[in-house]
């Protein structure tokens, strides 16, 4: 009887997700992986894929644009691999609006999983960026998303992509502008504006909260994206249809 029921127990589904670095470059895989796996349970397998076309960083809303198309083909064929849903690792969510056109499986980009992660824990939040030149770009991601309420306000560290892999002094660069935009402006909690901020959160968290006496959380983007696309993902649901309207590509 024992021998039967075992053979009748159909095994633990195995769910698969994938990454997209939106860049043309392999050099911040392993440190993606490294981002999210405090937070991957025992039942997912996570991948890594990056672009083969496109630029190495995206710091503009012209390399926004120039790798959003390889994203969209990315996607169609993550999709046709048999991967459950995407996590886009970008905090401006480059192509992710088009992929939903595209595929069927969920896929999500940074911000706005990481301002909602925040207003389950404040009311009003602040956004650490790297460049000047994003400032613009994300403010626009806040009325997009209809969060000026919510919104205290956004601040470059100066700190160009690729330089984000110094963990210490990149927490040295953004504890002072951090502080401002809590002292100044108000945020209770702190989004990290950019997914090569790899292991920054804690650090500053822990440094703003022996600053301030209060616990001040600080949002790993691909942290509280990965997360927020596994709970999509078991739920079963899916870009909707009314919403993202189907389309093809070529090829």
């Amino acid at each position: 009887m024992s021998n039967n029921l075992n053979a009748g127990t159909a095994a633990p589904r195995r769910w698969r997700i994938a990454i997209i670095a939106p860049v043309n470059t392999a050099q911040f895989n392993d440190l993606l992986l490294q981002a999210v796996a405090p937070v991957v349970p025992p039942d997912v397998d996570v991948a890594v894929r990056n672009l083969n076309q496109g630029h190495d960083c995206i710091q503009s809303r012209l390399d926004w644009l120039h790798n959003g198309y390889p994203v969209v083909e990315l996607a169609k064929a993550l999709q046709d691999e048999g991967f459950d849903g995407i996590w886009l690792s970008d905090f401006d969510m480059c192509g992710v609006e088009a992929a939903r056109e595209v595929i069927d499986i969920p896929i999500i980009g940074g911000f706005p999983t990481s301002a909602f992660t925040a207003l389950g824990l404040c009311q009003r939040f602040g956004i650490l960026t790297i460049l000047p030149s994003t400032l613009a770009m994300q403010q626009g991601h806040v009325l997009t998303y209809g969060q000026q309420d919510n919104f205290a306000g956004i601040a470059p560290i100066d700190c160009p992509v690729d330089q984000l892999s110094n963990v210490d002094v990149v927490v040295a660069k953004s504890f002072p502008v951090a502080l401002k935009l809590i002292n100044e402006h108000g945020a209770q909690a702190l989004l990290l504006g950019c997914t090569g901020f790899v292991g920054v959160a804690e650090k500053l968290s822990v440094l703003l909260s022996e600053a301030l006496q209060a616990y001040v959380p600080v949002i790993d983007p691909n942290q509280a994206g990965i997360g927020y696309l596994i709970s999509l993902v078991r739920m079963g649901i899916r870009p909707s249809r009314l919403c993202y309207s189907p389309a093809t590509i070529n090829g």
